[in-house]
Parts: C-alpha cells; structure tokens; sequence
C-alpha cells in the first residue's frame, strides 16, 4: 500500500514538472514574440531606403544639386545613389518627359509650354520648384582693367546682332583699339534661352559669339582672352574668381557688383537675377519612397547650400510650401 502511494506521488511530482516547464515555455515563447515584434516595429522605422534618384539639367544649377546630393548620400541615405549629370536644360527635360524618364530635371529657365504640353499628354504630373536665385554675370580677364564696368546697354551691345560694337574701342575711345571675342553657353542651356529671351529680346546673337556646351570649357577660354567676355550664373564665377573678374554693371543708379546680397529678385541686381528650378516628376516621387525623401531633403536643406555654391537664398515662405507639399504626398 506505501508502494503504490509512493509511485502515485512519483507520477503527481512528475506531472508538475512537465506542466511547469510547459508553462515556462509558452511563456517565453510569449515574450520572445513580443520582443521580436517590437524589434521589426523599430527596424521598419529606421530601415535605410535603397535605389537610385536620377537627375539631369542644367549646368547652372549642377553645383547646387551634386552638393545637394553628396550631403544626402554621406549623412542621409548611404544606400541610395544620387546621380546628377548636366546635359542642359533642354536636354533635360527631352530625358525627363518620356516614359521612365528622370526623377528630377534642374533648370534655369522655366518649363516652355511645349514641354507642360508633352507632360500632359504624358499623363506626367511635375512639380515645379524653385532652387535658389541666382545673377547673370558677365566675366573677363584678370588683365583687363578696362571693362571692369559697364552699362547695361554697353554689355548688350557687345552680344547684340545690331549693337554696333566690334572692338572695345566702340565702346569707349579710351578702351584697347581690339577686337572683343564674346563667349556664352549653347542653345542647352537655360542661360542662353534666359539670356536671349529676357536680355536680348529674342534678337540674334553677334555672329562672332563661341558658344560652348561646358561651362569649365567658357571659364578656360576667357582666363586665356584678355579680350574675351562671357556670360554665365554666378556660381561660375565664384569658383573661378582666381582666374576671371566679374563685370559691375550699371542699371542707372551706379555699379553693382553681383554678390549674395544683391542678387535677389527686388535688389540692386535685379535686372540680371532669376530663379532657378528643379522640376520633380511626382509620379516618381509616389512611386518610389528614396524619390520623394530626397525631394524633401532638398526642399529643407536648400537654403543652408545655395550661398556656399554661388546662389542667394529662397524666402522661407517659399521653402516651407515646398515641405508641405512634399510631405502631403508621403
């Protein structure tokens, strides 16, 4: 009788055990679950974004946006590539309104209404956003301490078709009895059209003008020209002040050397400053999430880069409705 309460207390102990260790189990299971639970939550918050963002554009602005875009991938987003190329305005928005286009076209005019057309029988929303401000500034030799200033009309004298001006003589008889070589970016490029359209009023260019597709290639030329004379954003000429000298130009009221402070749409420089833009394709920017985070990442960093490479700052007002447009397509 003692031998079968001994093994019936045996089976009693044994059982719980079992239910013991069972119960340990599940409830380590439990907390195991909700621990990996909670780390997905927090892994998915923090996941880095992959794949690339594709812009192209104007040279104008390429400093602007690859300063923008190496920021972004060294502090922002080491896994998402930013490739910037410069093809020209023009060409790039041929790049950006076809099917599977670019993410983003810089520019330094605005979009033509051929190109909001093609968008739209595209199906293709854009977003137009202006980058930061920037002067159309006129450059020529370190040596030539003659045309240091100019007037306005004298400047577009010297690129003017019918302007009358062929040596800087013409301009002033105490200037060099020389011919003037006058240089400028191609028809790619925004600055040109900028320049055509709203400077020259659609006239033709002088036929002597070297019209070149690389902006390094026109700040070369002019270093080796003590006659030479270019056009091209400010930017330009801020990086390069070692080797070229910047026009003041008078307006009326006196010489105004381009600057950070006077480049701005109601400054002194005004008559020579424009916006300059990036146009964001939207349905990238819906589509894939690395698009839309660098749009806001340049809509929120914009203005701490446009002084640092040679353009003035956007007002805040207009900064904040870019954010809150972005951040209403998330």
């Amino acid at each position: 009788m003692k031998f079968k309460k001994y093994l019936l207390f045996l089976v009693i102990a044994a059982v719980a055990v079992v239910i013991t260790a069972c119960g340990s189990d599940t409830e380590g299971e439990e907390d195991s679950g909700a621990k990996d639970e909670n780390t997905t939550s927090e892994n998915e918050d923090a996941t880095d974004l992959e794949g690339s963002v594709v812009i192209d554009g104007s040279g104008t602005v390429y400093p602007l946006m690859a300063r923008l875009a190496e920021e972004y991938m060294e502090t922002e987003q080491e896994g998402v590539s930013v490739e910037v190329s410069r093809a020209g305005t023009g060409a790039g928005f041929e790049k950006l309104l076809v099917k599977d286009g670019t993410d983003f076209n810089d520019a330094s005019r605005e979009i033509k209404d051929e190109e909001a057309k093609l968008a739209e029988s595209l199906d293709m929303e854009l977003k137009e956003m202006k980058v930061a401000l920037d002067g159309l500034t006129f450059v020529v030799h370190p040596d030539n301490d003659w045309a240091t200033e100019l007037t306005k009309e004298e400047v577009i004298s010297i690129f003017h078709s019918e302007g009358g001006v062929t040596k800087w003589s013409d301009i002033n008889p105490d200037f060099p009895d020389e011919e003037i070589q006058p240089y400028g970016p191609n028809e790619n490029h925004g600055t040109y059209e900028f320049f055509w359209e709203n400077i020259l009023e659609e006239a033709d260019l002088v036929d002597t003008i070297n019209l070149q597709q690389e902006y390094s290639t026109l700040v070369n030329l002019v270093s080796e020209d003590v006659n030479g004379i270019a056009f091209f954003g400010f930017g330009y000429y801020v990086n390069n002040q070692d080797s070229l000298k910047a026009v003041n130009v008078d307006f009326g009221s006196g010489p105004v050397e381009p600057s950070l402070d006077t480049i701005a749409e109601d400054g002194d420089y005004a008559p020579f400053t424009r916006p300059v833009f990036t146009y964001l394709n939207v349905d990238m920017a819906k589509e894939k999430r690395q698009v839309l985070d660098y749009a806001l990442f340049v809509a929120n960093n914009i203005n701490e880069f446009a002084g640092e490479t040679g353009f003035a700052p956007l007002p805040d007002s207009e900064v904040e409705e870019y954010v809150s447009y972005l951040e209403g397509l998330k």
